[in-house]
């Protein structure tokens, strides 16, 4: 099997958009599910709402794969299931390291979904000298002074950065330093490195504070329909149906009234 280091992903050439990118996770989620059911075919509308996506979005991200179905039939699931591997690059074997083996790095190392994606964990590293030799998932902790040797002869191009984010951006430093040219970041800290570096952003916190303001908002509408009260936007919309004189040109009432 090819190395992470031998191979690169084919997207970039083949230009493939980013946004489309971003989806085939999404595609191949659904597609592993429909292979353990032995779900020979499926069409593009049951596929895009396994997705949660529209079937004209995912039609045209296949097309950017050469792939457009069969009418009648749809599409072939283990073919697609091998094309979109293909295109992610996770045909291959790539190894990873995990740097920060404090809670959250423990449950990535415990996480068994990496090996059947086409990762491989290569190494857990930590600052703490009391963690060095401790096995975690198996796999013994070893301290980051063992950082660049275990990047260089394992070959390694991804890191994942599970560290406090005072310690992240010196990792990430030494990381790249070593040969590391794509890093998944759980830090909660933004990360500066050079072009021709990728950077992924994982952050929980950020996640759940888009969540609640969801949940406010969603509150708020359910009391102002409690107490009668119609909401601004709604407001804006009767106005335009009576067609208020105060209306501006768009419809809506103006910035600053005139004289």
């Amino acid at each position: 099997m090819a190395t992470g280091r031998a191979h690169r992903p084919a997207t970039r050439s083949r230009g493939i958009p980013e946004a489309t990118v971003a989806r085939l996770p999404l595609y191949l989620r659904a597609l592993t599910a429909l292979s353990e059911r032995s779900v020979p075919t499926v069409s593009s509308e049951e596929l895009a709402a396994a997705a949660g996506v529209n079937s004209a979005k995912l039609r045209k991200d296949f097309s950017y794969l050469g792939s457009y179905g069969t009418r009648g039939v749809g599409y072939d699931v283990e073919y697609l299931v091998y094309q979109i591997s293909r295109e992610l690059g996770l045909t291959q074997d790539w190894p990873v390291v995990i740097v920060g083996i404090g809670n959250l790095g423990a449950a990535l190392a415990n996480y068994g979904g990496f090996a059947s994606r086409g990762f491989r964990v290569a190494a857990l590293i930590d600052a703490d000298p009391g963690m060095a030799g401790k096995p975690v998932a198996g796999i013994p902790v070893q301290h980051t002074d063992e950082l660049e040797k275990i990047i260089q002869g394992d070959g390694v191009s991804i890191g994942v950065i599970a560290t406090p984010a005072g310690a992240a951006q010196q990792v990430c430093d030494r990381l790249v330093a070593a040969g590391v040219t794509s890093i998944l970041n759980f830090a909660p800290t933004v990360l500066n490195v050079p072009e021709g570096v990728d950077v992924r952003k994982v952050d929980l916190s950020i996640e759940l504070q888009i969540l609640a303001f969801h949940e406010q908002r969603k509150a708020g509408e359910d009391a102002a329909g409690d107490a009668g009260v119609v909401p601004p936007v709604a407001a804006r919309k009767q106005q335009h149906s009576t067609g208020s004189a105060d209306q501006g040109p768009d419809g809506d009432v103006p910035a600053v009234m005139p004289a």
